[in-house]
């Protein structure tokens, strides 16, 4: 009888219409100014889809706003040309093979090594992720020449593999980080009943780590793709044939200045990968952020 009138107490009637409309009213000032902000944020990529499916000659006329007002304007020309362009393919390619090589590699070495600083006891491990984390202050800029001459002397200048190498060097102590901090987070009664069960740490961190920390990882693998399918200046610096789609466009931007039938076309479609990519993955995108900052 007690734990049904504490029930009733706690279950709260329906809001009214007039307080619907009141909320509403009074958020009404920060969904405008969200609205706004979100437009404007809208603006550049609503142009660079205009201009990617204008003719350069309508573009230098009118500007890609004419469009909106004289839909007749649009072509598809620019990227049936795109998907006819041989160099372009190629870059969108070897830019793949990157980002998905570079996505891929540090995670896979990060999250063993996350597991170890997670539940493994060895000599020296609370020294090892200090260094880890000292490491995260280390500016990728530093490391550009020297990084240079190595691969000049191994003949990774100039390859996929080395600019895989170099992206996943860097991503490595922020990816251990995040994971070992997710990871600490799984109760250690569900490993030890493993362990009990005769489970060795192989399965242990195939079967239970890995399902479990699938957030903190799929939260990763967005941050990781992103930077490496939108990296210019590691490109620009170790590869000369060799090119992603962000050193092609600017090539052509550099060569050709006026090439807007291929850049804004080859840029949209840069754009909208890795936006592809977010969206698949965004449902553990604010879960996997959250990774170890709440016990």
């Amino acid at each position: 009888m007690a734990t049904a009138a504490a029930t009733a107490e706690t279950v709260k009637p329906p809001d009214s219409f007039g307080a619907k409309v009141l909320r509403g009213i009074v958020k009404s000032p920060v969904h405008i100014v969200l609205a706004v902000i979100g437009v404007l944020w809208l603006i550049p990529t609503l142009g660079l889809l205009a201009t990617s499916i204008i003719a350069p000659v309508h573009f230098t006329e009118f500007g890609w706003w004419k469009i909106f007002s004289d839909p007749s304007l649009a072509t598809w020309k620019n990227y049936s040309d795109i998907f006819h362009n041989g160099p372009i393919t190629h870059s969108l390619w070897v830019t793949a093979q990157i980002a998905i090589g570079a996505t891929v590699l540090p995670i896979f070495v990060a999250a063993l090594a996350a597991y170890a600083f997670a539940w493994l006891e060895f000599p020296g491990r609370d020294v090892l992720f200090i260094i880890v984390i000292a490491l995260l202050v280390v500016p990728l800029q530093m490391a550009l020449i020297p990084i240079f001459s190595i691969y000049n002397t191994l003949h990774l200048y100039d390859t996929v593999y080395g600019l895989v190498l170099f992206h996943t060097a860097f991503a490595l102590p922020f990816a251990i980080f995040l994971l070992r901090n997710f990871f600490v987070g799984i109760p250690k009664d569900v490993l030890e009943s493993a362990r009990i069960d005769g489970a060795s740490e192989v399965r242990i961190f195939t079967r239970l780590i890995l399902p479990l920390g699938l957030p903190a990882i799929a939260s990763l693998a967005i941050f990781q793709f992103l930077w490496t399918w939108n990296d210019l200046i590691v490109a620009l610096t170790f590869a000369r044939n060799t090119k992603p789609i962000t050193v092609a466009i600017f090539s052509q931007l550099g060569e050709f200045g006026s090439n807007i039938e291929i850049i804004a076309p080859a840029a949209f479609i840069s754009l909208a990968i890795p936006l592809v990519v977010f969206f698949a993955f965004q449902r553990y995108f604010v879960q996997g952020l959250l990774a170890g900052s709440v016990k």
